[in-house]
């Protein structure tokens, strides 16, 4: 029940899981993330229990061919003992139906110091034979760490259950208990597969309340048995099938939330009643973490040494922050959620994200500037203005108030506060992105603002589109034997920017460093050869990042008789073919951040020919992007431009068709040609 911050840096990734549910891991999930081989024992006979047994003659309807399997029956009981102790009780069996299905025999059960697992038994119903059987001393335990994560106390017991084989059924059943963070759960009924039936139970002492509420999904009205126990039942629940883009799982799959409340209260434990009270549980949990040492104190005035205003002494502090404290994450117990002490991190000059936010914090205290430390999810979606307060943060970043006085056009992402003023969010654990600005997946995301006066759910700023953006210029000269060479300057902003200087962090050859363009060239021409290449700005991250390079690509042009074919859209491709599928769509695409990517191509035609035919141009204007290109001829010059916006980070369903005839004009105007012809003489 107690979720944790865990930050990320570098690109994000989208990982698609079997199950929603964190109690539960899939094999091939394990495989992928964590980088771990299950090696299964030999299995115990045994009989399955009896509500696994129920389960073997019931009617199922027929499902598709890429229905791997369907989950029969789910139930959970969580019975709340105390405020310090909570006891769960997990059962769940799937029917396997095809051979891409069987990583539902493979169970994860975390546990830590303040979750212990009581029990774990896991069975399998074969359509022929006798009953297996595993018991949890066949089950293999694993670490959690992995990534830029240094130590974790989070670790695994995984069991996996004998002949997973289509036809068969599988099934779990697990008890754990658990010292929570958050007085709540959430029952998470939909998945990828089907679901059959699904069912929560919730026990609470006697005086206590509760409040659930419903995402994606209409709310069902709990039974009310004896002893205090609310139980609730879905059936029938749709898989969702995963889509390339698709908004964030948590954003899409039918959930409920529930949050339970002692009789008068409890200071000590977040009931999640509000934003508000989740804001002041977490200031409680970081006040007492941001005192300044001695030696941050003298750091800041070295920083802030020969610096008049005050934009250079945030930008010092801010690049200090960046570059000199490392990331490292060591997550134990309540160091989940609470940063360490700033001047640990500073005298050890490595932390996760939210001590890297709470060190800034208590350095950019020192010359008079207040900040706030912000909580928010990166896979933007997964929390909404519609959201009930929940524990679905993963990451934490700053707010820092600007003086009125304190105004420049690097300060991008900004946001006027009713009562705070201006604030501009920063990410300190993110050192690739300038001062002023975050990258795509914060922007028009919702986070948690943690004041002294409590939380507030605010949505960060979209920056402009221009922001983040490839701008290539090309000066090239075509032979009449359709060889095509010359110069290309990029100039990349944002997170254009941001992701290329990720790929190149740790590369030091410079042929290695000249991969992108080469990935470029090979997607855009069917033979070319680099005379030349560099790249601008590498390690100058306030500094626009750039490639400059020079090429040669024979038979370009194409022979047509005594004609010759030219594409003027040389190098880059914006078509995409995502939505040309023979299923309709099911949900939005979700774009990473705005952007604004232009081209500008010159090309020199070669000496005897002239231009006979240019394609048309193009405009492709919606209310989530733009497309303009023009190809013009200019003496024996052939000139082609385009640009391509968008402005809205996420498609609805509605607006598919839309969508798919914008890339389609695009597709269809990348392979335009103009048609050169020989010159006649004297005309």
């Amino acid at each position: 029940m107690g979720s944790r911050l865990s930050c990320s840096q570098g690109k994000s990734m989208r990982v698609t899981k079997r199950v929603i549910n964190r109690r539960t891991l899939a094999v091939f999930f394990w495989v992928a993330v964590w980088g771990v081989a299950i090696v299964p024992r030999a299995a115990a006979g045994g009989d399955a229990p009896q509500w696994m047994h129920a389960l073997v003659g019931v009617t199922l309807p027929s499902y598709d061919e890429k229905t791997d399997a369907v989950l029969l029956y789910s139930e959970t009981n969580v019975s709340v003992l105390s405020a310090d102790k909570i006891r769960m009780h997990v059962r769940e069996a799937y029917k396997i139906l095809r051979p891409e299905g069987r990583g539902r025999g493979t169970v994860g059960v975390s546990f830590n110091p303040g979750r212990k697992i009581t029990s774990l038994h896991g069975w399998c119903i074969p359509a022929q034979g006798k009953d297996y059987e595993v018991k949890e001393k066949d089950a293999i335990e694993t670490s959690a760490t992995a990534g830029f994560e240094l130590f974790s106390d989070v670790k695994y017991r995984i069991l996996r259950i004998p002949a997973p084989d289509p036809g068969n059924i599988v099934g779990y059943e697990y008890e754990v208990e658990e010292q929570p963070y958050f007085l709540q759960d959430i029952w998470h009924f939909q998945e990828i597969d089907p679901v059959r039936e699904s069912h929560y139970s919730l026990q609470i002492p006697a005086g206590w309340d509760f409040k659930a509420s419903w995402l994606s999904h209409a709310a069902v009205k709990p039974d009310e048995a004896s002893g205090n126990v609310l139980q609730w039942a879905v059936s029938d629940v749709k898989g969702i099938r995963p889509e390339p883009d698709m908004p964030p799982w948590e954003g899409l799959a039918g959930q409920m939330i529930v949050s339970f409340f002692p009789s008068g209260g409890t200071s000590r434990k977040n009931e999640l009643a509000s934003w508000e009270g989740m804001g002041s549980w977490y200031e409680n949990l970081i006040s007492g973490q941001m005192s300044a040492s001695e030696p941050i104190k003298q750091e800041v005035s070295s920083l802030a040494t020969g610096k008049a205003a005050l934009l250079p002494k945030l930008q010092a502090i801010a690049g200090f922050m960046q570059h000199d404290i490392r990331y490292v994450e060591i997550r134990l117990g309540i160091g989940g959620w609470q940063p360490h002490a700033a001047p640990d991190v500073f005298a050890h000059r490595y932390g996760d994200c939210k001590d890297k936010a709470t060190l800034l914090h208590t350095m950019l205290r020192e010359i008079g500037v207040d900040s706030y430390l912000v909580l928010i999810n990166m896979r933007r979606g997964a929390v909404t203005s519609a959201t009930p307060p929940l524990k679905e943060f993963e990451h934490a970043i700053l707010a820092i108030k600007l003086p009125d006085d304190v105004k420049d056009p690097s300060l991008i992402a900004v946001m006027r506060h009713p009562k705070l003023g201006t604030i501009l969010f920063f990410d300190p654990t993110d050192e690739l992105t300038p001062f002023g600005q975050i990258r795509g997946p914060l922007q028009a995301n919702y986070g948690l603002l943690v004041t002294p006066e409590g939380g507030e759910l605010v949505e960060l700023p979209q920056q402009p589109s221009a922001m983040n953006s490839i701008q290539r210029v090309g000066k090239l000269t075509l032979d009449a034997n359709g060889m095509l060479k010359g110069d290309v300057e990029e100039v990349r902003l944002g997170d254009r920017a941001r992701s290329e200087r990720w790929r190149l962090r740790t590369v030091t050859k410079n042929e290695d460093r000249i991969k992108p363009i080469e990935s470029l060239l090979a997607g855009s021409l069917s033979s070319f050869q680099i005379v030349r290449a560099s790249v601008v700005n590498l390690e100058q991250t306030d500094q626009p990042f750039g490639f400059n390079y020079s090429f040669e690509s024979g038979n370009y042009a194409k022979n047509a008789g005594n004609l010759l074919l030219v594409r003027p859209r040389v190098l880059g491709s914006k078509s995409w073919g995502v939505l040309e599928t023979k299923e309709p769509r099911k949900f939005p695409i979700e774009f990473e951040g705005p952007s604004r990517d232009t081209d500008s191509f010159n090309i020199a035609l070669p000496p005897g020919y002239k231009v006979d035919e240019l394609p048309p141009p193009t405009d492709a204007v919606f209310s989530f992007g733009s497309y303009h290109s023009r190809t013009e001829a200019s003496g024996q010059v052939l000139h082609y431009t385009r640009s391509m916006e968008i402005k809205e980070l996420s498609v609805p369903v509605s607006k598919m068709d839309e969508l798919k005839k914008f890339y389609r004009m695009i597709a269809a105007d990348e392979r335009n040609t103009a048609v050169l012809k020989p010159a006649v003489a004297g005309k």
